[in-house]
Order: C-alpha cells, then structure tokens, then sequence
C-alpha cells in the first residue's frame, strides 16, 4: 500500500484540473480533486464567468443584428425587437448548472474524489483542505499525495485608483442585476473588446478606454486596426490614449473622470485590464515552489515546479491564458506520471501555431504569426490579403467587412500566419490550423479546391500578393 493517501491531488476545478484528474484516475491513479465552488463551480473560469457564457451573450448580441438584417431578405416585423435581460441571464444559468453537472460527473465515473473546499498546500506531499460543517462552523482536513497538482487559473486585474470599489470584472458582468444602459469598458484586450462589442450589441451605450495606441496588442496590425474600425463602425465609442482618473457614484450613474478631463457617466464600469495568476493563499511560498513576477509559477518543459512532487498547469502558470492549453499541459503532465494511454506515445506541448479566437463583432480567427512577428523571425515574407463585404450582407444592409490574410514565409512557402476578422471566424480559421499545424505550403493552399460559395474559400483563391 503507497503511503500517501492519493498518488495525485488536484487543487483547482477547471479545465486543466478536471482534464488531469479524469485522465490519471482512468489510468489507475487514486485522484482527489479540490475546488472551491464545489460541484457548482466545476469547470472554471471558462465554463462559469469565460469562454461560454460569453460566447452565450455574443450570440444573445448576434440576433439583434439579425433582426435588422433580416428586412432584407423580405422578413417583416411589425415591432421592434426587445431584449429580456432576466430571461437571458435565467437561461445562461441553466446551462451553465447543466455543465457543472457534467463535470462532476465525469469525474466522479472516473473514480475522482471531488472536494468541496479551499486546498493550500503545507508540504512537499501535504494538502489542508479548509471546509465547512453542516452548522456553517470552518473545519479541516488534511491529507498527503504523492503529487500535487496546481491548476487554479487566474483571476482578474484592478488597479488601485480612486473609485475602485465601484466597478466590477468579467466575473460579475453577466449577471448584473439590471442591464446597464450605458457601459464603460477599460481596457484593450480581447476580453475588453469581446464584451464592448457583445453589450453594443445588446444595445448598450458602449464607451471604451485604452490606454494604447491601438487595442489588441500581440495581434496582427492589421487585424488590429480593422476590427477597431468596424467596432467603432457599429457604434462602439472606442477611445485610444485614454485612462480613468477617479470614478465617484452619483444620482445619475457612475461619474468617471478621464486623464483628457472629459467625464463618462455609466451605469456600470467594467475593468478588462488582464488577469493575474491565482495563487493567493495556495501556500505555494511555505513549501519553496518558485514563482515569476506576476507570482506565476515557474515549471519546466513537463510543468514541473523547483518541488520536484508539485505541478502546475494553465493560467496560473502565465504561459498561454486559453483553455485548449490548459487541456494539453494536463495531459502532458498524467502522460509523464502515469505513461501515456495503451498504443499512444507521450504527449507534449508546442506553443506554436495555436489558433485562437476573439468574439468581437464581427469575430477575429488566428494562427501562426503576425506580418511584424514573422518578418522579424522569417526575414523576408510575402502577404496575401483579401477585404470584402460578405454575400450574406448583399441584401443585408450591413456595412460589415471581411478581412483575411495570409503570412508566407518567402523561402519556404510555407505559410506561417493566418488572420481573419469576420463571421464565423473561429470556425473557419480552427480547420485552416490542422494544415497549417503540418507545414502547409501557399502552394497546397493554392492547390486546394474551394467550398463555394463561402468566406473560407478566400483563403484558396488569393493568389496574388500585396507586398513583399
């Protein structure tokens, strides 16, 4: 009999955390897993304040749209549409219960003990497991395992300024008592723009504040600017070089001065400005685990920390803040404990050309490299660029462009960046990662037949580059 209560213990109920104690415990492991919210916050950010009720809202965004459009296409509607907020946050919560459930179920038909509790770690091999009594009184428990695993994601940012108390963060966003009619968001990365564009939509009075040059640092330039334009275009008020200096509450809203001197009233102000590892009272600094200067934990190439016992994966870790990541680096992880599953060879992790997505209205798809990114690591490079109005939007109405473009690496042909602002952009570019994943060149783009008549045949059919 091992010494150790389990051979692995899971602190964090997200997609990193579920994934690894699933896995483990399929192979024969004696798994425990602790989070927080227990049973009703398995999944994580992702699944309880991210990726899906987002994604829930951006659709929520999308029909009103579609409304509109709809006129031009002969539908006639003899009142205008209006949103139910209560209904959509009733209807989010549903869900979002139902795939808590999930969750637990899936761990719990893979042999893992959930926990419902806040776990720090008291050793190399010990966990105290903070609970509460059936009378509400705190408790205790504590237990060993033969690893730890740290996978508690991140949490969001607010600096420290004049009126902080008075805004909130996308984990309070969706589920705000009463819509806000007038929203000012802060920040310039994708969560900022993903939620100034899905409440625009909702039909908010949106007003956005980045202190930068241009929102979305990190991607293509391009991208940049063109999804801003068409944003601005649809009504966000987007306001680059900007920042708050204090936020007082009033009468009539949220009073919120700005560095220009100009003043927003809002009903509610959102802080989009980055996230921070989540480690506080994890005991991490008791047992030596190293951590970076945004307290992340440092691991190595198989997410082991400097405590040989103890692992880390996803956010916390601060690499790459997307889920599909954190589902990689756990099975990573139960791959180097465990071995990897019958026929299958180890697992490991790349951190290049992984595709993402931004819900902004319209969605950005990408992969690979930016035009700036790729002529610093390629030399040179040729680009391909295409800008259109959809066929969808030719009885539409809508003013909405599409952008796509590739980056070739000139003396490979390989082609090293993929971008695209427009509908259904992540499920476009998500099949365009496969290929570029096995080192498709511009030539097999060239030689691919298109689907017709689609957006993604664009990137077949563009056959004369920009510039060089």
């Amino acid at each position: 009999m091992s010494a150790f209560d389990f051979d692995l213990f899971v602190i964090g109920g997200g997609s990193g955390g579920v994934r690894a104690a699933r896995m483990a415990a399929q192979r024969g492991a004696r798994v425990a897993l602790a989070e927080t919210l227990g049973t009703d916050g398995l999944g994580g950010t992702c699944v309880n304040v991210g990726c899906i009720p987002k994604k829930i809202y951006s659709y929520a965004a999308h029909y009103h749209d579609g409304f509109e459009e709809a006129r031009g296409y002969g539908w006639e509607q003899d009142s205008a549409p209006r949103l139910n907020w209560a209904t959509l946050k009733t209807n989010r919560a549903k869900e979002i219960s139902r795939l808590n459930g999930v969750y637990g179920n899936l761990l719990r038909g893979s042999g893992v003990t959930v926990f419902n509790g806040f776990a720090r770690v008291d050793g190399e091999h010990a966990i105290t497991l903070a609970t509460l009594h059936a009378d509400g009184s705190p408790g205790h428990q504590h237990f060993t395992a033969k690893n730890i695993l740290i996978a508690t994601g991140g949490t969001p940012h607010v600096p420290h300024f004049v009126g902080r108390e008075h805004v909130i963060t996308s984990n309070e966003i969706f589920d705000l008592e009463s819509f806000p009619q007038r929203l000012l968001v802060v920040g310039g990365g994708y969560i900022a723009c993903e939620f100034a564009s899905i409440f625009n939509g909702l039909s908010a009075q949106v007003t956005q504040l980045y202190r930068g040059e241009q929102v979305l640092r990190g991607f293509d330039d391009e991208i940049r600017h063109f999804v801003a334009a068409e944003m601005t275009k649809s009504g966000v008020d987007l306001r680059l070089n900007a920042g708050v200096v204090d936020i007082h509450k009033t009468d009539d809203g949220l009073r919120v001065e700005l560095e220009d001197g100009n003043v927003v009233m809002a009903d509610s102000v959102l802080y989009a400005t980055g996230r921070v590892p989540n480690v506080q009272g994890l005991g991490l600094d008791t047992v030596g685990v190293a951590q970076g200067g945004q307290n992340e934990v440092l691991v190595n190439a198989h997410y082991q920390t400097n405590v040989p016992s103890i692992y880390a994966v996803g956010d916390v870790t601060n690499r790459v803040q997307l889920t599909p990541v954190a589902l990689g680096e756990a099975m990573v992880v139960v791959d180097q404990l465990f071995g990897p599953a019958a026929g299958k060879a180890p697992r490991s992790m790349g951190y290049d050309f992984i595709p993402t997505a931004v819900f902004t209205h319209p969605n950005i798809g990408t992969v690979g490299y930016s035009e700036a990114a790729a002529r610093e690591k390629f030399g040179q490079v040729t680009i391909f660029r295409s800008e259109f109005k959809a066929l969808r939007h030719t009885l539409s109405g809508s003013t909405e462009r599409t952008l796509m473009k590739l980056v070739v690496d000139t003396a490979t042909d390989r082609v090293v960046g993929l971008h695209m602002v427009g509908a259904e952009a992540g499920e476009i570019v998500q099949g365009f990662a496969v290929a570029m994943k096995a080192g498709a060149t511009k030539a097999v783009f060239d030689s691919t037949i298109g689907i017709h008549p689609t957006a993604a045949e664009e990137f077949v059919t563009m056959r004369e580059p920009t510039r060089n």
